[in-house]
């Protein structure tokens, strides 16, 4: 019973979230390698910094697998200097573009064609790509139906109940996953609701509970 209750709990915040911003045209990428390339750049900080970022590669015109492959990591480490942690980062671009060539030839389509949970295994065995990530990657870049959870996910959902505060990843993840139907594109525009519910009003500082369009009703 509770987990139905859940079920339609879910779908109920999706419909009230979704009514009040609408749709978030979300991952913004003009390719799936700029997805790619933009869920790491996004660790750790604000998405206007990975905007900077990603316009440095575009203006150089390196944003291709074959010339990010290319260029060296120094000269990489400071086109994404706006993302912040560049030399990290850059690094771990790499080690992705490694993956790819190596066991894709290059290809990101041919990547996606293999099974959504073999290539989670292979993406989160790349050094620097942890869930949150390959996760971002399946879902935005792949269009694979793949819950991607973040802090927002957490703090606005246990702050209502749903989930244990002391949840890890695998934990909140499942509990969408048993609840929603698996459809990528749900999933794609219910996390960034999130993100901009986490982003305006369920702040982790003096959250704005009164206007939250998501809060339950007192029994």
């Amino acid at each position: 019973m509770r987990k139905e209750k859940n079920n339609k709990a879910l779908k109920a915040i999706y419909r009230s979230l979704y009514g009040h911003y609408g749709p978030r045209h979300w991952w913004p990428g003009d390719t799936k390698l700029e997805i790619i390339v933009g869920a790491i750049l996004t660790q750790n900080t604000a998405w206007t910094n990975v905007e900077k970022a990603v316009k440095n590669l575009k203006k150089e015109k390196v944003l291709t697998v074959k010339k990010l492959s290319s260029i060296s990591e120094k000269k990489l480490s400071r086109l994404i200097r706006p993302a912040g942690y560049y030399n990290i980062k850059a690094r771990r671009i790499k080690n992705f573009l490694r993956f790819l060539n190596n066991f894709y030839g290059g290809n990101i389509r041919r990547m996606f064609r293999t099974r959504t949970d073999s290539l989670r295994n292979e993406l989160l065995a790349v050094n620097g790509i942890g869930p949150e990530t390959a996760d971002s990657i399946l879902l935005y870049a792949g269009e694979k139906p793949v819950f991607v959870v973040d802090a927002y996910t957490k703090r606005i959902f246990s702050r209502h109940g749903y989930i244990k505060e002391s949840a890890n990843y695998d934990e909140v993840q499942e509990f969408f996953l048993k609840r929603l139907p698996l459809n990528a594109g749900m999933f794609n525009e219910f996390h960034a609701l999130i993100v901009e519910l986490g982003k305006k009003l369920c702040r982790r500082k003096k959250p704005l509970c009164n206007i939250c369009p998501i809060r339950r009703k007192k029994k």
